[in-house]
């Protein structure tokens, strides 16, 4: 039998129709691969209150293949050069821009457009430089706007625009006052970095000289007939040191005292809290003085009239007493009852502080010479506690109070003093114990050597 003969025509039409399939498969395969990347790693816009923009940025390894609209602001803004150019250089450490925001969701317009006109078309919402006055607002427009921010930050606060309209600030700004400070002023603008960035001027270390920018400033300041030397007497406090030289974040800078969007002067009669906040002890002490009348009937600050404010010192014993340096005397006279106090109530904190030193000097010594005495050494912390306890109960300005705890700390002083002697006693007795042992050995010693010599001498 013939075979049939193989129909090679068919087979190269059927080929063609085969190659003509994959190519249409492969360029629509090439057309849904970016399409569906763009999708994924595009920005999701929303509308929001006000002229921002709310975008809901999701970095990903694809997004960098994605197809983005252009941004006109940033294309231009690059090839300037100084202040124009400077937008966009700074934007890079932007706490804003971190988030996905750009140019358009602060300052409104189109960034899509090439025309600058367009671009920055008033219609479109586009607000270049706001005027100081409209800062707030301006800011504001998602600040201000709970569920905005949720999106980004939900623990943020939205209060600040309106806390900031009670400011002493704010109040200046509403009068149209163009030099006093606003949100930009404290926080930047284009390179805004996060409260805990050690880098940004609202962070705590940062603070002082943030605010002396204005405050420290002669010139500057003139207008408002204001002391400028209170971020140079800040440096020499003990504040300054504890947060500047320590690092204790705890410690109080100027918004700690003044407040920071709703900044205000404390007045009078809001000293003290301000002081309690931190030192509540002193402040509950203080409430209950018999000074606490006399100084509101003077309308005096409270803890001013003894510490200061910008440039507090650490407190010293020396503060309280009679002497040329002691506070009291700034009030108190020579022969009236407030005088007397004072003079009694140092004696009683320098009777316990002499005890203290004694002892422990003592114990120490014991413990250098090797004794045990680290029970008494632990008992003499009390003494201690009641030390301090003795310099807070100051602030009460009653002797009874004071001796109710200083004399308690005298007894255990004492009697960690007598410990001491008891083991430096033990001590001599061991030594003296020791010079008699030492002594009947080297007696039998010498017996022994002579009966040696003695048997010695007999064999011979």
């Amino acid at each position: 039998m013939t075979e049939d003969p193989i129909d090679t025509s068919q087979g190269k039409i059927g080929g063609r129709k085969e190659m003509k399939r994959s190519a249409i498969l492969a360029l629509l395969l090439s057309c849904l691969v970016p399409w569906s990347l763009a999708q994924s790693a595009s920005p999701t816009v929303t509308q929001a209150t006000g002229p921002a923009r709310e975008v809901d940025r999701r970095p990903s390894a694809a997004a960098s293949l994605a197809l983005k609209k252009p941004d006109t602001c940033v294309a231009c803004h690059t090839q300037m050069e100084g202040a124009l150019a400077a937008p966009v250089t700074q934007m890079q450490d932007d706490v804003h821009h971190q988030r996905g925001l750009s140019c358009a969701d602060c300052h409104g317009g189109d960034a899509s457009q090439t025309d600058p006109v367009l671009a920055m078309d008033p219609r479109k919402g586009f607000v270049g430089k706001p005027k100081p006055k409209a800062v707030q607002s301006f800011c504001g427009e998602c600040h201000s706007n709970a569920d905005f921010m949720k999106k980004y930050n939900p623990s943020l606060r939205v209060d600040q625009e309106a806390e900031y309209k009670t400011s002493v600030h704010g109040k200046l700004v509403a009068k149209g006052d163009g030099k006093v400070a606003t949100c930009i002023s404290c926080h930047g603008f284009h390179g805004v970095r996060a409260v805990k960035d050690p880098n940004a001027p609202v962070y705590p270390t940062q603070v002082a000289d943030t605010c002396g920018r204005c405050h420290a400033s002669p010139d500057y300041m003139r207008p408002y007939s204001i002391p400028t030397d209170q971020v140079a007497k800040y440096h020499t406090s003990v504040h300054a040191e504890a947060l500047l030289k320590k690092q204790d974040l705890s410690a109080p800078t100027c918004n700690d005292c003044h407040g920071n969007h709703g900044a205000a002067p404390p007045g009078v009669t809001s000293v003290a809290n301000v002081c309690g906040t931190c030192h509540s002890r002193q402040a509950e002490l203080f409430q209950a003085s018999p000074h606490k009348p006399v100084f509101d009937a003077m309308q005096l600050g409270e803890c001013l009239v003894c510490h200061g404010n910008h440039d507090i010192r650490p407190p010293t014993d020396e503060m309280l007493g009679v002497s040329e340096r002691a506070a009291c005397v700034r009030c108190h006279s020579p022969g009236d009852t407030g005088f007397q106090s004072a003079q009694v109530m140092r004696q009683g904190i320098d009777e316990l502080v002499q005890h203290l030193h004694q002892a422990q000097a003592l114990l120490d010594r014991a413990a250098r010479a090797g004794m045990e005495v680290s029970r008494a050494k632990f008992e003499l912390n009390d003494a201690h506690d009641k030390l301090v306890n003795a310099r807070v109960v100051v602030h009460s300005f009653s002797l009874a109070e004071l001796q109710e705890v200083a004399k308690p700390g005298v007894e255990v002083a004492r009697k960690a003093h007598q410990s001491g002697l008891d083991a430096l006693a033990e001590l001599q007795f061991r030594r003296k114990g020791l010079a008699a042992s030492l002594l009947v050995i080297l007696l039998a010693v010498a017996a022994v050597y002579w009966k040696v010599r003695e048997i010695e001498g007999r064999s011979q």
